[in-house]
């Protein structure tokens, strides 16, 4: 395993909060690619030794239980591994069901904390039962939405905005259109089929929101569930990379460790600037240069300014209640989210994620605080 983090001087650009994300992209410039080590169960199709889903706790252990985004997954899976093995108390299990399916779970209140790439809005809070109390909605780690794409012979593929907008709304049919061909010389006579999430998802929410700024004609609006125009559906990060990797021809967005995870090739994409720009870690981070982050930490860069930066990139949350039906159960979880934003941060740049830069954390660690705990 190769040491990934490079820390750098940086110099603060004071933002709402005091938080600064230049300095999001000043801690993992020198992040190196890293491979990802554990993974959901994945469907067929989709490699990557999962490790099992938590049996119930042992006598005296604390269970916690929580489900949502899938494109977080790859790391939560791995912290709570991790923090398992330190504190082998706390079994912690999460159900990688998207973010749709992450927020009603959290307003059912059928699980400890909920999960989204998408932040919540004031209607969801609204549903959140009184006797919970607010909901406590607080950024885990960064990431970003890569076009992976299975088309024979074609390698580096760039996209213009023009034809990811073509790909997406339908207008572009073959990898040989012009639009593609024109910087893609390689590119097959072949039919091109996009796929797209086929549940409410905090992953389509980021790619969607960048459609639609980048996107003259686009129509179907952004959110995490929007009616395409066109292509296949598949559940999850996981659905998606499984039909990518069996259907020669496809492309579609994806989280980029479920890229990495299963050697699936991905798009260089143009951005604001007109740059054709990899996706890294790296380049990630520099979409969030100058970036506000309000009070609820619900930070959106849908078509970022910067030169150099990846123009498809989020943060992604955990939710939980003011008020928990069981104090202990919330306060063992809150100790795990600090250790994430600490010494969690070595897994999530191995896995390739953006953590969050320390001054961040600590305004996502006091946020924390407004949780009733036990022994408060």
């Amino acid at each position: 395993m190769l040491p990934c983090v490079l820390f750098m001087a940086f110099s603060h650009r004071k933002l709402h909060l005091g938080v600064s994300m230049t300095s999001l992209a000043a801690l993992i410039m020198g992040l190196a690619a890293c491979a990802p080590q554990t993974a959901n169960t994945p469907p067929q199709g989709a490699t990557g030794n999962a490790p099992a889903a938590p049996a119930a706790a042992p006598g005296g252990a604390t269970s916690i239980n929580g489900a949502g985004a899938s494109a977080p997954s790859l790391l939560y899976q791995r912290w709570f591994q991790e923090y398992n093995k330190k504190n082998p108390g706390v079994q912690i299990s999460y159900d990688s069901v998207g973010s749709g399916a992450g927020v009603k779970r959290f307003i059912d209140q059928t699980v400890d904390f909920g999960a989204s790439d998408d932040p919540l809005k004031d209607e969801d809070r609204s549903k959140v039962p009184s006797d919970r109390g607010k909901a406590v909605q607080v950024p885990s780690t960064g990431l970003f939405i890569v076009m992976g794409y299975n088309a024979p012979g074609l390698t580096d593929l760039k996209l213009t905005r023009e034809a990811l907008c073509g790909i997406v709304d339908g207008s572009i049919k073959s990898w040989d259109d012009p639009k593609i061909k024109a910087n893609n010389p390689s590119a097959p006579s072949q039919p091109l089929t996009f796929v797209h999430r086929s549940d409410g998802s905090g992953t389509t929410a980021i790619f969607t929101n960048h459609i639609k700024a980048a996107c003259p004609n686009w129509k179907a609006g952004a959110g995490k569930s929007v009616e395409w125009p066109t292509g296949t559906g598949g559940k999850g990060n996981e659905g998606v990379t499984a039909q990518i990797q069996q259907t020669a021809g496809a492309i579609g967005y994806i989280e980029y460790s479920f890229a990495k995870e299963n050697n699936i090739a991905t798009a260089s994409l143009q951005n604001k600037a007109g740059e054709f720009i990899a996706p890294t870690p790296e380049s990630a981070a520099k979409a969030f240069v100058g970036a506000t982050v309000p009070a609820d930490f619900a930070m959106k860069v849908p078509d970022p300014e910067g030169k150099e930066a990846y123009p498809i990139a989020g943060l992604t949350y955990l939710l939980l209640y003011e008020n928990p039906k069981d104090p202990a159960k919330a306060k063992a979880f809150n100790e795990f989210v600090k250790w994430a934003y600490s010494d969690g941060k070595a897994f999530a740049t191995e896995l390739g994620f953006i953590p969050l830069p320390e001054d961040l954390s600590t305004k996502a660690a006091a946020a924390l605080e407004t949780v009733k705990v036990a022994g408060k």
